[in-house]
């Protein structure tokens, strides 16, 4: 059955962890003209000085302030099981530095109605287009086990969905009913990969992720770098702690038969070409190397 979008009702979550205050207020600002909002802080240390900000939203039905650093993705889980108990059906994840336009929330509803209208009720996800907001370049929606034609691949009959087999996080509109079956993020990850995996997941237990561009998102992914290989889009540039997750999480993701093979041996190379260039010209090679051997160790413990 399609969505009834005069009916559905849906809650952005919005996870911060020491977030830029400016970026993250004019997110809650355009977020609030919109749709309800739940806040949950992962613990930020200038907490203070946006919690009664966000509170005071009129759209906001809630911030949860947490103890302690939990992750991104137990983060997520907290946020979507706690408007799904409220009654929602849908979510849009967002991270604390994305922004987006006047109308995100009522084209990314039509693009789901599109969406389940031309592939039926198993949409799982859709993600709308996601721009850099410094250079203007947009990311394709891609698809894995493809030799040609494997970005921005259109859905039949339509000029503004794309098969996707995976969509970042932020930004994407779920459809909560379908976590029953496909389940919540994956809480071990704690960050990075979360949303590879969650996509992973879904397509292999039947359900579709759909890339759109009836709307589009502005988002930084990884950090600035003057790396000829960031700058052209082959790898992303992160710490060496966030590289210990990425190592790890990857490598865990190596193991999994929901990981498509076509993903596999696309981003193993990748893999090897960025440890190559990190351990060889990084500045901070000993602590990229020390992390990225720790990542590796760890994956085969992980649950």
């Amino acid at each position: 059955m399609q969505t009834d979008l005069n009916t559905v009702r849906a809650c952005a979550i919005v996870i911060t962890y020491n977030p830029e205050l400016s970026v993250l207020l004019r997110l809650i600002g355009e977020i609030g003209n919109q749709c309800d909002l739940l806040l949950i802080d992962n613990a930020s240390s200038n907490a203070s000085d946006f919690i009664s900000i966000v509170e005071g939203n009129r759209r906001c039905i809630g911030v949860r302030q947490l103890a302690k650093n939990v992750g991104l993705a137990s983060a997520m889980n907290l946020g979507l099981k706690e408007i799904q108990e409220a009654g929602y059906s849908l979510a849009v994840l967002f991270d604390q530095d994305s922004l987006v336009p006047v109308s995100f929330f009522s084209d990314m509803k039509t693009a789901l109605k599109e969406a389940e209208a031309r592939l039926g009720p198993r949409v799982a996800a859709v993600g709308p287009r996601v721009r850099n907001p410094h250079s203007g370049k947009q990311m394709p929606f891609k698809l894995f086990n493809r030799l040609f034609n494997r970005s921005d691949v259109k859905v039949p009959g339509s000029e503004k969905l794309f098969q996707a087999d995976f969509l970042i996080s932020s930004g994407c509109l779920l459809v909560l009913k379908h976590l029953n079956s496909v389940g919540l993020m994956k809480d071990s990850y704690f960050i990075d990969n979360i949303d590879l995996e969650w996509c992973f997941r879904a397509k292999a237990n039947d359900f579709v992720t759909v890339g759109t561009d009836h709307s589009y998102l502005l988002h930084s992914i990884g950090e600035p770098d003057d790396n000829p290989l960031v700058q052209a889009g082959i790898m992303v540039s992160h710490s060496p702690l966030r590289s210990y997750y990425s190592t790890r999480n990857r490598f865990d993701l190596y193991r999994q038969r929901h990981a498509p093979l076509g993903w596999k041996l696309r981003d193993m190379p990748r893999f090897l070409l960025k440890t190559l260039w990190l351990v060889l010209f990084s500045k901070q090679r000993k602590a990229y190397w020390d992390n990225i051997c720790k990542g590796i160790a760890d994956s085969k413990g992980l649950q």
